[in-house]
């Protein structure tokens, strides 16, 4: 791409030479002539006067304080225009060529939308139906009336399960896993355990982002829902009758068990662990390793710690938690001196 290629894709403008052209992209610090590059974060500026980049991408309100050597494309927002920039990339990146492989197995009573690409080795099951525009990689598993919407992306190795819903413009990555069984077990008198049957379904709203590994369990009765616009990371376990806000956002290896609902909006930290039928309000914050056992009833709450507490609360907390030895040392040492002053007072008694 040119410079003034990348310029309109971002609805930007060129200061320099409107025909430098670029083949891939790079970090500003390791980026090389016929790389392009962005700075969007002022810890990064000083790379910006020392890239060896073709193409830079800045802000408008970004004045040098050095000369600049590559080309620079100016925009409103670095950030999203380089998601534009990088989705053009990915997209001329990934695609399964032939628009359905010979080597897929297609039940002759699923149905696929038009510009649908199907990769080798793919199972399709009875009464699926896939929208137009979608990409389905190699050796994923689709099962029987399951719904995928159109422009949706499923990865190698994903595996939906049947009666599964997947709405518009999602994407699963690798090996993730729609509609397993939920965990449910009677207990029994004889201290064995009597397997529930999980014969409810997941449903993705449009615009959702599943990530790689990440499990997604079908409900008991009724659906798992992930709402529009969530995005979830790698590893995440989403137990049955979960339903999960509005563009939440959840980092890898959250664990969220039966019933608990997340609010619209909510940000969830890596590693964070949910007890069963919470409630957590719109908008609230969870640091990284936090652990919730309880309802959060007041929207925009940010949490920490485990148990979670105010994530203000908690900071305060941790000070103290690193000068308990010596807050234990100074306590020992005025209990002696107590004790010696109620000593010499006694005796002078």
């Amino acid at each position: 791409m040119t410079a003034a290629q990348i310029a309109h894709f971002i609805s930007g403008t060129v200061e320099g030479d409107p025909n430098a052209s670029v083949t891939r992209g790079a970090p500003i610090e390791a980026a090389q002539a016929g790389d392009f590059t962005f700075l969007d974060n002022p810890k990064y500026e000083e790379f910006a006067y020392s890239t060896l980049a073709s193409i830079l991408l800045v802000h408008n309100e970004f004045h040098p304080a050095k000369p600049v050597t590559p080309t620079l494309v100016r925009t409103a927002d670095v950030r999203t225009s380089l998601a534009i920039l990088l989705k053009i990339i990915d997209q001329a990146n990934n695609s399964n060529g032939a628009a359905i492989s010979e080597k897929a197995s297609i039940h002759p009573e699923a149905k696929l939308g038009a510009g649908t690409e199907i990769g080798a080795f793919t199972v399709i099951e009875q009464g699926a139906v896939i929208g137009l525009n979608c990409k389905i990689y190699p050796q994923v598993f689709i099962g029987r009336n399951v719904r995928i919407g159109d422009n949706s992306t499923i990865y190698p190795g994903v595996r939906v399960h049947f009666d599964c819903e997947i709405g518009k413009n999602c994407i699963l990555h690798a090996n993730a896993v729609i509609g397993a069984d939920g965990f449910g077990f009677a207990p029994q008198p004889d201290r064995t355990w009597t397997k529930i049957p999980q014969v409810g379904k997941v449903v993705l709203e449009d615009n959702v982002e599943i990530g790689a590994n990440t499990c997604i369990d079908r409900a008991s009765l009724g659906s798992t829902v992930i709402h529009s616009g969530a995005k979830l990371d790698n590893l995440i376990h989403i137990a049955h009758n979960v339903e999960v806000g509005h563009n939440a956002v959840i980092a890898a290896q959250v664990g969220i068990a039966g019933s608990t609902h997340l609010g619209d909006n909510v940000r969830v930290g890596g590693q964070v662990g949910f007890a069963g039928h919470l409630r957590i309000a719109d908008g609230t914050q969870i640091q990284a390793q936090s652990g919730l056992a309880s309802n959060i009833e007041k929207p925009g709450t940010a949490i920490f710690g485990s148990p979670a507490m105010g994530y203000r609360d908690f900071i305060k907390s941790h000070v103290v938690f690193k000068q308990l030895p010596d807050l234990q040392r100074k306590v020992l040492e005025l209990e002696k001196k107590l004790a010696e002053l109620e000593q010499g007072s006694s005796s002078r008694q």
